[in-house]
């Protein structure tokens, strides 16, 4: 079997890996392939019938890919509460004019004229579509086929485009983000135009998640859902990209994620530290749509009582065939659990003195619950007890935490998957709004937004709210995201307002870099120039956990800079 089958397989695992693999795993050296993504991190594709099943504790919990969905759920309104309608003309002038926007999402219609020059040419530099497997894969990347400027323009004129480059969009999702960051202004009586509307663009077509992973999820087979495994490598072609020209990048990142410690502790946390602290670069990442889904709970543990017990109460919905949970606890507290069933079966506390897997079995009910413990999880350093519901009955289930082993104030949080991967309306009964920005939104060194509606100034309700589990100021901007102008129409949702931010970062980057007023800017630096021009309401304190550092205004960063 070639590297490129092992890879697109579902027979093989897809393992990311920044240390050497535990001895014993690999059953046959020949059998496996290695995808290099950057410094220690690599993605390695070990076949599954030589391992066995998947296990937290067999593999640890950061080599598995978590799994990442989409966060979507002319009027040129946005583009003028922003600022950039008005550092898109006077004498400032800024159109993104030679910086790339580099998207890893559901791919692109290229041949949408808001997508190319006055000549009718692209303004595409490159797609890599990881779903397509007959063509030339990009260099140092074993999987999916690259499309250069040179072949979309020969497809666009072609009268077959997609004979030339098949490479096609059927969600719309990457489409509408490429538009709103870095649209073109349409002709033919036809009136758009997105924040940067003389950007490069480069797509990366993700491809979806292997179902064996989708299965260990319990996500169903149907759901839009992309592995990190797949993002990791879509980084690395992006950064490679734009290095290889010398340009200013800026990378929007629409996904999110409700697995992992919300601390921005993991792997794919670690390689957008390192990209973002590139110089000329800059990373634009959505705090996701979870605020108002119920989906996260936070307990706290009594300062003095050497034992707490809180009673988790969720509510499981009738279509649910299955889900996961997590619980993220906090140094040095330790947690046990017990399970109440909705018909009433109870299972005996486990304090997991030994470390692994435990599985519940209920007689009445006819559900499982198997549950993973790892008291030191690698990333984060935290304890981490992993849910398995799988065909849970429909009703109230409660688990029990048990918190001993601190006689200070500790806090736990439970998550539940994002809104679109669960199959019914399953929530927590005594929800918390907050901490709930999607992963890798709580990352250091990223730019965070947040969403509100600029028609009348409120904050979206369903966006993710701050802080995160660490403790750290995120968001840091707020930007609008409700019935955004696309391409293909309007559009709500968190990922419209990273779009937007990714528009006014490359006109700033243009300014900055192309411009050679601020040669050396990075996403650090930019972040401060975004935070300096925002607009903060007297009397709100800030930072604070819906609006960040306030909303986007990049005329008023400017104004910053010119000192007005």
């Amino acid at each position: 079997m070639t590297d490129r089958e092992r890879a697109v397989s579902n027979d093989y695992y897809d393992i990311i890996s920044d240390i050497v693999l535990p001895q014993g795993v690999v059953a046959d050296p020949d059998d496996v392939t290695i995808q290099p993504v950057g410094g220690d991190i690599r993605i390695v594709y070990l076949n599954r019938e030589t391992i066995g099943p998947m296990t937290i504790n067999e593999f640890t919990y950061p080599s598995i890919p978590a799994l990442y969905g989409l966060q979507d759920s002319f009027d040129p309104t946005a583009l003028l509460n922003t600022g950039i309608s008005k550092v898109q003309g006077g004498s400032l002038n800024l159109t993104g004019r030679g910086v790339v926007i580099g998207f890893l999402d559901t791919g692109i219609r290229y041949e949408d004229e808001v997508f190319r020059k006055q000549d009718g040419s692209t303004r595409i530099l490159g797609i890599w579509d990881q779903t397509i497997q007959t063509g030339q894969p990009p260099a140092g990347i074993i999987y999916g086929t690259e499309y250069r400027q040179e072949e979309i323009n020969m497809a666009l004129q072609s009268p077959n485009p997609l004979e030339v480059v098949p490479s096609v969009d059927e969600n719309g999702h990457g489409t509408t983000l490429a538009s709103v960051a870095a649209g073109s202004s349409l002709m033919g009586g036809r009136r758009f135009q997105g924040a940067a509307p003389e950007a490069d663009i480069v797509m990366v077509k993700l491809r979806q998640a292997k179902p064996y992973l989708k299965d260990y999820y319990l996500v169903s087979q149907d759901t839009p859902a992309y592995a990190e495994s797949d993002i990791l490598v879509a980084l690395r072609y992006l950064e490679s990209y734009a290095a290889a020209l010398i340009r200013p990048l800026v990378v929007c990142f629409a996904l999110g994620t409700n697995m992992g410690g919300h601390g921005g502790q993991s792997v794919l946390a670690s390689y957008l530290n390192q990209i973002a602290t590139r110089r000329s670069r800059a990373v634009i990442v959505c705090g996701g749509n979870e605020g108002n889904a119920a989906h996260h709970y936070m307990g706290t543990s009594i300062e003095g009582l050497a034992e707490t017990v809180d009673n988790v109460e969720l509510r499981v919905d009738g279509n649910q065939a299955g889900f996961i949970a997590e619980l993220w606890g906090s140094v040095p507290a330790k947690h046990a659990i017990a399970i109440r069933t909705p018909g009433g079966e109870v299972t005996p506390r486990v304090d997991f003195r030994e470390q692994g897997r435990r599985e519940f079995n209920f007689i009445y009910e006819r559900s499982r619950v198997q549950v993973d413990h790892v008291l030191v999880e690698q990333g984060s350093g935290e304890e981490l007890i992993f849910f398995r519901f799988i065909t849970p009955t429909p009703g109230v289930w409660t688990i029990q935490v048990t918190i001993t082993g601190g006689s200070m104030e500790n806090c736990f949080h439970i998550w539940l998957p994002l809104k679109e991967f669960l199959q019914g309306d399953t929530y927590f009964l005594r929800p918390s709004p907050y901490t709930t920005l999607t992963e890798p939104a709580n990352t250091r060194e990223v730019i965070t937004t947040t969403t509100y509606n600029d028609e009348n100034g409120s904050f979206w309700v369903e966006s993710g709210r701050g802080f995160s589990r660490t403790g750290r100021f995120k968001p840091d901007i707020c930007a609008p995201g409700v019935n955004i102008d696309t391409i293909l129409g309007p559009r709500t949702g968190s990922s419209l307002a990273v779009a937007l931010t990714a528009g006014a970062s490359a006109l700033f980057l243009e300014w900055a870099v192309v411009r050679r007023n601020q040669l050396r800017v990075e996403s650090r630096e930019l972040k401060n120039y975004l935070i300096r021009g925002a607009n903060r309401v007297p009397g709100n304190s800030y930072p604070n956990r819906e609006w960040g550092y306030g909303t986007l205004d990049i005329a008023g960063t400017f104004d910053e800079l010119a000192g007005v």
